[in-house]
């Protein structure tokens, strides 16, 4: 059984920066064997503490959270005014051709297999993620390609269907990464999915210093 234990990587009086453990909740979903999340683990140490943001169960890294209502106000709309950055690092099937580019496609919800989202050109939202290759690993049918990501939207699942939507699927993705597909071999002692939030950096909403904080990929 995974560690499931967050890790405070920052804390004053405004806000909270988080390592969350893949495999970990951010807030609850239906059921009461899924109550326990990344959320209720920081509030049951401060329980001022609300989530800015969300990462999907399956994903690992940092997530921002703010200590009273005042500070949500603040931080949501940094993030609704696209001025916070934030990098991931993903491990991909194949070998991304490009050494850059962008992926410029709408995402909507698959409303006959949910939670799954779709690219939709006729009712999807934007959707905008920037890519840059940082490695090609292996060969053949183990090849794969570790990449550094950079959503410009906030899109549901979007890394993960740009990704898949290029013909680069995300390794060990629970949902759009075909189940026939094998872990290369270089990722083989990693049987999670392979995307990591690894970095965020923000102006802090009340001494207006800019932070930036980083997250060691585990895979």
């Amino acid at each position: 059984m995974p560690d499931l234990a967050p890790t405070v990587l920052f804390a004053d009086d405004d806000l909270l920066v988080v390592d969350k453990p893949a495999g970990l909740l951010s807030v609850p979903a239906r059921g009461e064997d899924r109550q326990d999340c990344l959320a209720a683990r920081v509030q049951a140490m401060h329980p001022e503490a609300l989530i800015v943001h969300r990462l999907d169960a399956a994903t690992s890294g940092l997530v921002l959270f703010a200590r009273g209502l005042e500070m949500l106000r603040r931080m949501s709309r940094a993030f609704e005014q696209r001025v916070v950055g934030k990098q991931y690092v993903a491990v991909v099937h194949g070998h991304v051709a490009q050494e850059a580019g962008e992926i410029d496609l709408p995402l909507g919800e698959d409303a006959d297999n949910r939670p799954r989202q779709i690219v939709d050109p006729l009712r999807g939202r934007r959707a905008l993620t920037r890519y840059q290759v940082l490695e090609r690993l292996g060969t053949g049918a183990d090849a794969a390609t570790r990449v550094a990501l950079k959503p410009v939207t906030g899109r549901a699942h979007q890394l993960r269907v740009h990704l898949l939507a290029i013909g680069h699927p995300i390794v060990g993705d629970p949902l759009y990464t075909a189940p026939e597909r094998s872990i290369p071999s270089s990722s083989a002692a990693f049987a999670r999915m392979h995307l990591h939030a690894a970095r965020i950096a923000f102006i802090h909403p009340r001494t207006r210093v800019a932070l930036q904080f980083d997250s060691p990929v585990p895979f």
